[in-house]
């Protein structure tokens, strides 16, 4: 399973306190281990790079293609136990993917050439100027990996044993800080702490099992406006969508109104259960979790203005939560599973 993806840029790949590095979600390769960067530079075609530099020697491209960016083949490479495969871009780039240890890299070279292809000569996303560019293409690169992995690699270890006919994709998503990472950390582990997130800004995949009903692979997105364009690339494929409101914070009602309605009217996501999220109500009103009128009260009053009472192309429910206090959040998997 892919894990990590990165990109390396510079004028000269001799000049290594030069290169711009770029990470996704976390930033394993860093500008201080100039070894490992050496080693990831000469690896990929044994030198061929640097001997490129040092000659002046440049890539020609070919007359019968219209391709703006070359792509070497992806070249395998074990480096101090991490699983890195790393293709050249027109010489100039490097874009690595890091991989389980177990995993075998050739599964991934055809979808890794394909997809920088398509993105890069056909659909012309980025063009590695821009750093919020490039930030959004390796999340775009990573998230269209990480998923042909899932569905056709196949590697869920933590369910080798206990495999189930039955794999759900759940699709997180809303605006930022709404409580969508601590909700999922909530499910899985049970904890909750006030300091251990900051706003989200990496796409990550949790999975839950339940024995009796099968597995639940929670994609989690991040909210904020720069990553809101690949919200329906994640999206693909899902078996159910949560949306979740953060419902003490109703200065952002409008904005987020807005960005559901731009998902819920797609027509590719027609038919996909809904369940709607309104969290932390513990901020709301201390005394509205044991109040069922209060509780009747805001319902009637977040589908007026949310005007979900419009949703009917699918089923769908609305559930108030605290993932802080825990309120309800053992009916959020019972709710899922029920709207599947």
């Amino acid at each position: 399973m892919l894990y990590n993806i990165f990109l390396l840029k510079g004028k000269n790949f001799q000049d290594l306190d030069q290169l711009n590095i770029y990470s996704y979600p976390n930033d394993i390769i860093t500008i201080d281990d100039k070894d490992q960067l050496s080693k990831i530079i000469y690896g990929h075609d044994h030198g061929d790079l640097i001997h490129r530099y040092r000659t002046r020697k440049s890539i020609s491209k070919s007359n019968n293609t219209n391709y703006l960016y070359l792509i070497d083949t992806p070249v395998p490479q074990i480096m101090d136990g991490i699983n890195i495969y790393t293709t050249c871009i027109n010489g100039k780039i490097i874009i690595g993917l890091i991989l389980d240890k177990e995993d075998n890299p050739y599964d991934y070279k055809e979808i890794f050439e394909e997809l920088l292809n398509e993105l890069l000569n056909i659909e012309k996303i980025c063009t590695f100027k821009d750093e919020i560019e490039i930030e959004n293409f390796l999340i775009t690169v990573f998230i269209d990996i990480r998923r042909y992995g899932d569905e056709y690699v196949e590697r869920h270890p933590e369910f080798q044993f206990h495999y189930h006919d039955s794999f759900n994709k759940v699709f997180l998503f809303g605006l930022d800080e709404v409580g969508k990472t601590s909700l999922i950390r909530r499910i899985k582990t049970g904890k909750y702490n006030d300091n251990y997130f900051v706003p989200t800004r990496k796409f990550n995949i949790e999975y839950i099992q339940d024995e009796s009903r099968g597995i639940l692979a929670l994609w989690d997105m991040p909210g904020q406006l720069s990553f809101r364009n690949k919200w329906l690339i994640g999206l693909q494929e899902s078996n159910i969508i949560i949306f979740m409101i953060d419902v003490a914070n109703q200065i952002r009602f409008e904005e987020s109104k807005r960005e559901f309605w731009k998902i819920i009217n797609r027509y590719e996501l027609f038919g996909i259960p809904l369940l709607i999220l309104a969290n932390k109500i513990d901020l709301f009103d201390h005394s509205v979790q044991n109040n069922k009128e209060k509780i009747g009260r805001l319902t009637k009053e977040l589908i007026e203005y949310f005007e979900f009472e419009k949703i009917d192309n699918r089923e769908w429910k609305l559930l108030f939560t605290s993932v802080k206090t825990n309120f309800n959040i053992n009916n959020v998997t019972e709710m899922i599973f029920d709207l599947i």
